[in-house]
């Protein structure tokens, strides 16, 4: 049966000051209705149940997690006892699932994503799910066909197209991969563009939980060892203290890493969804729209001529501008931005300083 796994740990700084340590991007409602992790379990329903949802977080995060989700039981809202990298992360709930349901298919899906065509969606997870019934041993990677030289994202190469696999009307495609490239430079990722051949790796997977631990006993046996040690204590008593024990034991790499950039049977589905990794504060005009002066405006906000801007405002809180363009402004209980929009770097420089400035309590 179809399992979805919400990797929802990790913490993020370019929405800060909304987002925080104890409280990053995924659980931040952005779009003025439901948080990101909310949304995510929310395109899964009905068709996949909540109880075949699965959720995997960090300690620090867990008690907001399941007060956000109550539908998905408790006991599948596996807890990280420290952020391992995303191979420890799928490992685990893999490890769950085999335990619960040796056939499982699981749909594994990043928490801090928006995808505003939950229909498509739903189509292109039954076209992925389609692809692995078709052969067990599949690794199935959603690619989104890029639509700017972005520099921040993953890219991956396709091959040939498998036979057969036109999917959807023949309104998408699964391809071979050929290869996965890194974040590239500008120049770089504009020749990916002019070549039709690259996705933008979204981190979206579809897979055999048990055909994912294979991989990672041929590619990361001692990462894979760890966890067999771990699926003893499953549905038990013991599992809480064997995975706070024993999971910080566990190598810390990414899943690209550790086995799809090494295994043969990968296929990508090219996305015949809307995407958006929500990266930034820039990111919110795509989710909420702006105004006729270009204006995205979450709160209660008087402006004179301003053009362009993120605003964002908390209780009530009234934030007036006159005369500026380009910026982010975002006010929150303690704490205040303004910043140029689109300087993601300099906002995470900052960040990064605040403990050595005497102010760790607002990272």
């Amino acid at each position: 049966m179809l399992h979805g796994v919400i990797m929802a740990g990790g913490s993020g700084t370019r929405f800060w000051p909304a987002s925080r340590q104890h409280r990053p991007k995924q659980l931040l409602t952005l779009d003025g209705h439901r948080s990101l992790l909310q949304a995510t379990l929310d395109r899964c329903q009905p068709w996949i149940p909540p109880e075949r949802m699965w959720v995997v977080t960090g300690e620090s995060l867990a008690a907001e997690t399941a007060r956000q989700l109550p539908e998905v039981p408790a006991s599948q809202i596996l807890v990280e006892p420290c952020g391992r990298n995303t191979a420890p992360c799928v490992g685990l709930a893999a490890t769950c699932l085999a335990a619960r349901d040796p056939d499982a298919t699981m749909l594994v899906l990043p928490a801090d994503h928006a995808i505003q065509t939950p229909r498509q969606f739903q189509d292109g997870v039954a076209a992925a799910v389609d692809l692995v019934n078709s052969d067990s041993q599949r690794l199935v990677l959603f690619g989104v066909r890029p639509s700017y030289p972005a520099t921040g994202y993953g890219y991956i190469e396709r091959a040939e197209r498998l036979p057969g696999a036109s999917l959807l009307g023949g309104s998408t495609a699964a391809f071979g991969v050929k290869a996965f490239r890194e974040k590239p430079s500008v120049e770089v990722a504009t020749a990916f563009l002019q070549t039709g051949q690259y996705y933008w790796n979204c981190g979206i997977f579809c897979w055999r939980a048990r055909r994912i631990l294979e991989g990672l006993a041929r590619f990361e046996p001692e990462l894979h060892a760890g966890l067999a040690n771990l699926a003893a204590s499953f549905d038990t008593p013991s599992w809480d203290t064997a995975v706070r024990e024993r999971f910080p034991q566990l190598k810390s790499i990414s899943i690209d890493y550790a086995v799809l950039e090494h295994d043969r049977d990968l296929c990508v589905l090219e996305a015949p969804f809307g995407w958006d990794d929500v990266g930034s504060w820039a990111a919110l005009p795509r989710l909420r729209g702006a105004d006729a002066a270009g204006n995205t405006v979450d709160g209660l906000h008087a402006g004179l001529d301003t053009q362009d801007c993120v605003i964002r405002s908390a209780d009530g809180h009234l934030v007036a501008t006159v005369g500026v363009r380009d910026l982010v402004i975002v006010h929150t209980a303690d704490a205040t931005l303004v910043a140029r929009k689109g300087d993601d770097d300099s906002l995470k420089k900052l960040v990064g300083s605040l403990a050595s400035r005497g102010l760790a309590g607002f990272q």
